[in-house]
């Protein structure tokens, strides 16, 4: 019961410290500078001059935020765009699409660093958005295709705030501090349960036997055993920890940036028991779509590890 509650007091501690001291302050910026664009008008200009091209793949104008944000700041940044997107009149089925582009996508807060040890981070962006693209259109198209579309070019967008002066412009940063506050803090308890049963599974010895089941396949696959516990930690606990994990294999010399960059596209995406559940915290119309949408991602990140792969392969 004690080794228990240590498991508990560790994960609650990790979780928090995540939400606020990570998570917390890349919405604030996020969110402040989303709402900014939104009360200076710039940001209903963007989404109707841009929806038209992304709509067949069943992406809006807020969709393509979402893609730039997974990309270029962290897999935190697009629930502020998702939080746009569930509480505007954007349908579930595009709400679904774009899920399933940002669980299919690098995230920018592991593309990044790993860019240093010797991942190529221009290719793993572009195969990942391509990929992240196809399978939004197999989400819209396929599996959420059973859930309401409404017509999005043409609606009518939502009453903004003004930010015409220092007092709108003050009203516009607070607002969008309180509702990044908010998210933070109903990210917390995913969070925390999240991490609980990774440290959980460790305990009861079950990574190290999943290590020595799938050891086989790694051979089969020509790659490194030792890439076997940061694949694993990446499903359970996230990107930062396998990055954390991979980048103490890779000093060691146990996994080369060659070998990295072949499992990169199979690794280096927010669709995990962490990223899911920061995802849910949008809202409950985002929530309701993510089965559809782990689908629509599966095939995303399936086509991205077979690229990856044969590409570096050849390298």
């Amino acid at each position: 019961m004690t080794e228990f509650a240590e498991l508990i007091l560790s994960s609650g501690r990790a979780g928090v410290e995540i939400a606020l001291f990570i998570f917390l302050p890349i919405m604030i910026v996020m969110l402040t500078f989303m709402r900014l664009l939104e009360a200076r008008g710039i940001l209903d200009w963007i989404v109707v001059r841009i929806a038209p091209f992304f709509l067949p793949f069943g992406i809006t104008g807020l969709g393509v935020f979402a893609l730039i944000q997974v990309l270029f700041v962290s897999v935190a940044a697009p629930v502020a765009t998702l939080a746009m997107m569930n509480n505007s009149g954007v349908s579930r089925r595009h709400i679904a699409a774009t899920l399933a582009m940002v669980f299919g996508a690098a995230q920018a807060n592991v593309t990044f660093p790993m860019s240093a040890v010797g991942l190529h981070g221009i290719t793993t962006i572009l195969i990942s958005a391509a990929a992240g693209l196809l399978g939004a259109a197999v989400t819209y198209y396929g599996f959420a295709r059973h859930l309401p579309e409404h017509e999005i070019v043409g609606e009518p967008l939502p009453d903004h705030p003004v930010a015409q002066d220092t007092k709108g412009l003050m009203a516009v940063i607070n607002t969008a501090g309180k509702e990044a506050f908010n998210i933070s803090v109903n990210a917390i308890p995913m969070l925390v349960l999240a991490l609980l049963l990774v440290n959980t599974l460790r305990s009861f010895g079950v990574i190290e036997l999943l290590e020595g089941a799938l050891a086989p396949l790694f051979t089969l696959l020509d790659l490194p055993a030792a890439a076997l516990l940061p694949a694993i930690t990446k499903y359970i606990a996230g990107g930062t920890a396998m990055m954390g994990v991979m980048m103490d294999s890779m000093e060691q010399g146990l996994v080369s940036a060659g070998e990295f960059n072949r499992l990169a596209g199979f690794l280096i995406h927010p669709l995990d028991v962490a990223g899911v559940a920061i995802m849910m915290t949008a809202g409950s119309r985002v929530a309701e779509v993510v089965k559809p949408a782990l689908y629509g991602a599966a095939v995303a990140i399936l086509l991205r590890s077979l690229v990856h792969y044969v590409w570096f392969a050849s390298v």
